[in-house]
């Protein structure tokens, strides 16, 4: 197996070290803190609920901030939990563990669900008087942003309700579909999925035909319980958005992200009328490859003069740090402690979800960042991509932990600005005309991934959700009738579609953890292409300006932490503008420079 890997790359030993959070699973600290929470949210309940009509700026304050402190005795339960499961998902014990937190949040939620609606029962007069008064001057962004979703809520019963029902819900639909994935083995020799799509990246066309073969036939001798996690949780928003009174099922997404409806139409607009760009590349490719035909197995061949070698963890340590000591010492510093203090699980290991994320944690403790490090060059880019997520979650951190937590866009901003560093830097270390092509070519695979795949992905959605709205159970041929209709015009007659990559829409969890996701990439891509432009003329006060904007976490609006880099999000000229950087770099790499 592949995991025999490990000890080569010296990733064995790259675990995690959860005891920042708690000593153990078994630690009597876990159960104290969940009886805590409980107690904590009890007394709030019965001192608060129903007065927050009468209460002024000061007492408003004081709610909020024992609600927050609720929260943060909560968010660390569920990170720890959640990591401790997320390597072991076939451990019994630590999926009870789990499922405990889940519960204790849904009972949590239940007390204290009463000041959201509250709040958001007042008039508008009345808030803007109390927000005016600067006690809330810390937890204003919060407080305006909690009064978006007002038209959206229900009674007080029925939102106890739903909040009671959370566990059984869709977590317990999620937490399922990462068992059965982190579980599955593919294959004959057994391999985790992560290994399988490491094969797509090897030079040898057999092994990446096999490698597709074999997720394709993994994915379909479960493609029965998969068909039903996706309707049930497409069902379960679709009852929700309409309890909810959302016009569409991107609403409730673009409220978090607070981004108007506007903002992502453009953007989702601007990236489809450019599918030409891809079928551009993929018939370079084709060229590049000697290939008749490329097929979906193909996409990420690397072309001739593409480095062949495993890169060890300690060399991809080093690329990454160095890459971004050159942006900033202060980025490196805090991204030197992820390796430095056991904050980083790198290891491939049965059991272990596939993938990789960083997950925030509390102000008073570190975010951990989860990889599946196969020592090929795809990775490094991802260590970078989850370290600018870890980087941005510790400096915005000051913002305390309600201002933190930054919109997605915002947060797949920071990572793919990581991920651009790393290649900048890369880039100026290649010599020969060939080696820098292939090298280049990668970057615009990996471009077309985060841009046009995830907009074409977004689409996908979109079609399941009215789909499943308009037609009822959705069987999975339907399911990869969507995905292959959304999936085509982005690769044109470049790239063939076989049959078997009808099914690759069954492994995707951001589908089933978090609608609407994906076009965040789009967002984050594109933003930071603008912004590089930026650096580029702007130099050190431009380094200064954006670790700022890290810092300021979701302490405002997208469209008012990017008004100083005069940014309108609403303007198509903006988006195709980086659009037109990603052409340029095909330019180059069509011309061989």
């Amino acid at each position: 197996m592949a995991t025999d890997t490990n000890p080569l790359l010296g990733t064995a030993s790259v675990l995690w070290n959860l005891q920042s959070l708690y000593p153990s699973a078994e630690s009597p600290e876990i159960q104290r803190d969940l009886f805590r929470c409980r107690e904590l949210a009890e007394i709030l309940a019965a001192e608060v609920a129903g007065q927050v009509a009468n209460l002024d700026a000061g007492a408003i304050h004081q709610v909020v901030e024992r609600l927050e402190a609720i929260d943060v005795v909560l968010a660390r339960l569920e990170t720890y939990a959640f990591l401790h499961f997320i390597t072991q998902t076939g451990d019994a014990a630590a999926s009870a563990l789990l499922q405990q937190v889940e519960e204790m949040e849904a009972l949590v939620g239940r007390l204290t669900v009463f000041f959201r609606l509250e709040w958001n029962r007042l008039g508008d007069e009345a808030v803007e008087q109390l927000l005016q008064q600067p006690v809330l001057q810390h937890y204003r962004h919060y407080l305006q942003t909690l009064r978006q979703f007002a038209p959206h809520q229900m009674s007080t019963k029925e939102e106890e309700l739903l909040q009671e029902l959370r566990p059984v819900g869709r977590s317990a639909w999620n937490l399922l579909f990462e068992k059965l994935l982190g579980q599955m083995q593919f294959g004959p020799e057994g391999r985790t999925e992560e290994e399988v799509l490491s094969d797509l990246y090897h030079p040898d066309r057999q092994i990446r035909k096999t490698g597709a073969l074999e997720l394709t036939e993994g994915l379909r001798s479960n493609l029965h319980i998969l068909t039903h996690i996706f309707n049930t949780l497409a069902a379960e928003k679709m009852i929700d958005d309409r309890l909810r009174r959302y016009p569409s099922w991107i609403s409730a997404m673009n409220l978090a992200n607070e981004l108007q409806d506007e903002t992502v139409e453009t953007l989702v607009a601007a990236v489809t009328t450019r599918y030409p760009l891809v079928h551009r590349y993929y018939r370079l490719k084709k060229q590049l490859l000697g290939y008749e035909e490329l097929f979906d197995y193909d996409r990420y061949a690397p072309v001739r003069g593409a480095a062949e070698s495993m890169v060890p963890w300690d060399q991809c340590r080093k690329i990454v740090l160095d890459a971004f000591a050159g942006f900033s010492p202060e980025m490196a510093a805090i991204a030197a402690r992820f390796f430095d203090e056991n904050w980083i699980h790198a290891p491939i290991l049965q059991g272990k979800r596939g993938g990789a994320f960083a997950h925030p944690c509390i102000p008073e403790v570190h975010p951990y960042i989860l990889v599946n490090y196969t020592g090929n060059v795809r990775d490094i880019s991802t260590v970078a991509h989850e370290l600018g997520h870890g980087v941005h979650q510790v400096l915005a951190a000051e913002q305390g932990f309600y201002n933190s937590d930054a919109p997605l866009v915002l947060a797949e901003t920071a990572s793919v600005f990581a991920e651009l560093l790393v290649f900048k830097a890369q880039l100026t270390l290649i010599s020969t005309p060939e080696e820098r092509r292939a090298f280049l070519c990668q970057k615009l695979e990996s471009i077309f991934a985060t841009v046009f795949r995830q907009v074409a992905m977004h689409r996908f959605e979109a079609a399941m959700h009215q789909g499943r709205r308009e037609l009822g159970e959705l069987s999975a041929a339907q399911l990869a009738d969507f995905w292959l209709a959304t999936q085509r015009p982005m690769f044109g007659d470049s790239v063939t579609l076989s049959q078997e990559y009808a099914t690759w829409w069954a492994y995707i969890s951001h589908f089933l953890g978090t609608p609407g996701y994906v076009y965040s990439y789009a967002f984050g891509e594109l933003l930071v292409l603008a912004l590089y432009a930026r650096y580029l003329e702007e130099g050190a006060c431009f380094v200064d300006r954006y670790l700022q904007l890290l810092r300021a976490g979701g302490s405002d609006s997208p469209y008012a932490l990017l008004h100083p880099f005069g940014i309108d999000l609403n303007d198509p000229g903006f988006w195709h503008g980086g659009l037109s950087l990603i052409e340029r770099m095909l330019t180059e790499a069509e011309q061989g420079r």
